[in-house]
């Protein structure tokens, strides 16, 4: 039973982020950028919020609450404090177009979707397991939404149309470098996340975890691919962010497919 705290501190989080999405939607359809300190306000306001409202949804009286709706709401605080924090050096800010509006949707499936899935043995190195999962999940999905900036960058510059939205973006060789060190970083993660699965957990390849196991070295090979493709042999443009959005597509699926379908579609 969800309190009246959880539903007041989660209602204000989603009400901040979609006055942030407002705000940058309605500053880029007049082709301004949007005031850096009005954002970062925004996004911190949003993110205390979102940081107690995941507490109390995760901490379930009998154990972690490891719900769909609920890692996904912690997975966007994460990736929204990433972005944050990264953008105070790098140009990332114009990502929060997109993440504004996700997040609060997530927010939102994490308050009212009533789900409760609750592991009552999880031990200190499965939580390392899990931390290490959700950071490896952030940036490669952070790089995900890089891949799209980019690709729409890309094609308006080679249909010389570079006016509008595209100018508010940073030049597409910064862009570009974005991309790609938020795909090491996610892949050194993802490595690690898949050697401590191996390490801590009983059985990678049990049943209920093989396809888990398979997809995620399968995007595990995918973005090894393109970052030695990139190193190698100067990949980048389209065929670096089809490879990009085909790891994105196997890692989400190894997690949130296998997650919505038993949680969501036969819970």
């Amino acid at each position: 039973m969800m309190s009246t705290t959880s539903l007041v501190i989660n209602t204000a989080a989603i009400a901040l982020y979609l006055a942030g999405a407002f705000y940058l939607v309605h500053q880029t359809v007049k082709q301004q950028a949007g005031n850096p300190r009005w954002v970062i306000a925004l996004v911190i306001g949003a993110l205390a919020l979102h940081a107690v409202g995941s507490y109390l949804h995760l901490m379930a009286p009998l154990g972690l609450n490891l719900g769909f709706f609920k890692v996904g709401a912690l997975i966007f605080w994460v990736i929204n404090l990433i972005v944050l924090l990264s953008g105070l050096k790098k140009p990332m800010h114009s990502l929060f177009i997109f993440l504004f509006p996700l997040s609060a949707l997530a927010l939102a499936m994490a308050t009212f979707s009533g789900e409760s899935t609750v592991s009552t043995s999880v031990s200190g190195e499965i939580v390392v397991h899990i931390l290490l999962s959700i950071l490896a999940y952030s940036l490669l999905i952070i790089a995900t939404l890089q891949a799209v900036l980019l690709a729409y960058q890309d094609y308006q510059l080679r249909h010389k149309h570079p006016t509008g939205p595209i100018r508010l973006l940073p030049p597409l060789q910064t862009m570009e470098s974005l991309f790609f060190d938020m795909l090491w970083a996610g892949e050194i993660l993802l490595t690690l996340s898949i050697v401590t699965g191996f390490l801590f957990l009983d059985n990678m390849f049990a049943q209920h975890l093989a396809h888990k196991t398979f997809l995620s070295l399968l995007a595990w090979v995918i973005y090894a691919i393109l970052l030695v493709g990139h190193w190698r042999l100067g990949w980048r443009g389209y065929t670096a962010i089809r490879w990009a959005l085909g790891g994105f597509i196997a890692l989400m699926l190894a997690y949130f497919g296998s997650k919505f379908v038993l949680e969501v579609l036969l819970g």
